[in-house]
């Protein structure tokens, strides 16, 4: 039997790399030029990386064999997955192998940041002798926020009880009964920072948390209190952080990660209240090891047949299904993503009904599809086509799938209908000749919806001038209209209008066109 060729082409401990070796022909190349690399990758099976080695859709052009391509961490930034879907390559990483170092490195930053340590280690390395410039704060009996209580913020908790630090946290899509284990105390984000001396922040960064802290909230922070950030970077607006430090407003923060990395011209560098690191949250012997020993072992699995544990992309499908499949799987995940930015809570039930052609197919991976699109709001790039279906269980989401061969209006419909603690939402849509999905249904209403861009969403009263005074809003705010819709069941009753704009609405204007008279409710939603 032929041997798997496997290029590795960042380093790893040479312990995993002898591993592969047991089984594959593997060559260790590092810092290849692109034209080095796509030659190589032309006759490879499977090609393994960390995080400096950008594999691009040019650099996949020439892989004929490429199978596999293995990320030795979490984060597959420098992978173009859609690329490598779109050939049929499984992406995998190791999504659990820095838990332990995210967490340490947090409690040394929020340790380094209440001791004032790299500020007293520059004045002592300078000739300086300052006690008094450099007296501290406890960790012993403050209140620390963590916002994000998946594993990493799980394990800060857990170290936190050691230093008897009071625990409060955000996260909407955690039960109670999951906080009270963890001996978290559940609260508002607003709430957390006002009450918190300590903030952490272990989300991922997507379209509901990019920018999460702003000069809005973060003004809600106590004075003399603490902002930590391990997770990434554009989460915090930075210049709100700046002139929040600079001002004094909080007494100090610690980042890791950046919006930009590497950060060398942030002004946020020529503060003395801030502790900083160039993205070291992984960057420990053990977690490397780690890492690199997991996805190896996924090689190794899936060179024997086996399906990967990790894998972030779809799993290998027959070109000709993948062709059939590929326009419903698109469509699915964005109205899954749709109905989960219209529901401020999470979802308890989702129902999913499939009308014509497409019910004679294998739906499983369709359902699949949607709740990874529903769940990316939560979770953002970590939930993929293995584990969605997985994480919305122990989550305690019923899911219900019904089919029916017939479908009165179109050739094919999909409608999903999304329960929440506190109502819900439906949307339903179909594929057309052209293979372009679209939205065709909205809580009832009737509307044809393309499933990419910034569109805003408001419910309101049937009758002259709501739709101008929206339109003045967004005018005067510079915002471009694209395209309205809008639906009624009846002269005079409530109505839904769709707005498709050319860039993201802000909040404050969300806000300004909520409170306007006949408005019941808006929301704004990016596909």
């Amino acid at each position: 039997m032929e041997r798997f060729k496997v290029l590795v082409a960042d380093p790893l401990p040479e312990g995993s790399v002898n591993k592969l070796r047991e089984v594959a022909d593997v060559e260790a190349s590092y810092k290849l030029p692109k034209e080095e690399l796509m030659e190589k990758i032309s006759h490879i099976n499977a090609l393994v990386v960390r995080s400096e080695t950008k594999v691009t859709k040019e650099i996949l052009e020439p892989a004929r064999k490429l199978q596999v391509i293995a990320r030795a961490g979490v984060g597959v930034d420098n992978i173009d997955v859609e690329a490598a879907t779109r050939k049929g390559i499984v992406v995998i990483n190791s999504p659990e192998g820095n838990t332990l170092a995210a967490a340490e490195h947090t409690m040394a930053l929020m340790l380094s940041l209440s001791r004032k340590i790299p500020q007293a280690y520059q004045s002592l390395r300078s000739g300086k002798w300052e006690r008094s410039r450099f007296v501290g704060t406890e960790l012993y009996g403050k209140t620390l926020g963590i916002i994000g209580l998946g594993k990493i913020g799980k394990e800060v908790a857990f170290r936190a009880k050691s230093f008897k630090m009071k625990l409060l946290g955000y996260d909407p899509y955690l039960k109670p009964e999951q906080a009270a284990e963890m001996e978290v105390n559940l609260s508002s984000l607003e709430d957390l920072l006002k009450k918190s001396d300590f903030v952490t922040i272990h989300v991922p960064l997507g379209p509901q948390t990019e920018n999460l802290l702003n000069s809005g909230n973060l003004s809600l922070m106590k004075p003399g209190s603490f902002l930590i950030n391990c997770a990434r970077g554009g989460i915090i607006d930075e210049k709100a952080l700046y002139e929040s430090l600079k001002n004094k407003q909080i007494a100090g923060a610690a980042l890791d990660v950046f919006a930009a990395e590497p950060p060398l011209n942030s002004p946020l560098l020529e503060l003395e209240n801030i502790v900083v690191t160039p993205h070291l949250g992984a960057s420990t012997q053990e977690a490397q090891e780690r890492v690199a020993f997991d996805v190896i072992e996924q090689l190794l699995e899936i060179f024997q047949g086996k399906p990967a544990r990790s894998p972030v992309n779809i799993p290998s499908l027959s070109q000709e299904k993948l062709l059939m499949m590929k326009p419903y799987l698109i469509l699915i995940e964005k109205m899954g993503s749709y109905l989960s930015q219209l529901c401020d809570s999470p979802m308890t039930e989702i129902q999913l009904s499939y009308q014509g052609e497409i019910a004679k197919e294998q739906t499983s991976i369709l359902t699949t599809s949607a709740l990874k699109g529903a769940l990316q709001k939560e979770l953002g790039s970590s939930v993929n086509f293995v584990n969605a279906l997985y994480l919305a269980k122990t989550r305690g989401v019923k899911i219900q799938e019904s089919k029916s061969m017939t479908s009165e209006h179109y050739t094919n419909l999909v409608s999903i209908h999304m329960k929440t603690s506190d109502g819900g939402h439906s949307v339903s849509g179909s594929v057309f000749e052209n293979k372009e999905g679209m939205i065709v249904e909205t809580d009832g209403y009737f509307l044809h919806l393309g499933i990419s861009g910034h569109k805003l969403l408001t419910w309101h009263e049937d009758k002259p001038g709501i739709i101008g005074k929206v339109g003045t809003c967004l005018g005067g705010h510079g915002i471009n209209i694209a395209e309205m819709q809008v639906g009624r069941k009846g002269a005079r009753e409530k109505a839904v209008m769709i707005l498709s704009v050319d860039d993201p609405v802000p909040l404050e204007v969300l806000k300004e066109i909520q409170s306007l008279e006949g408005i019941e409710d808006a929301r704004i939603v990016t596909l």
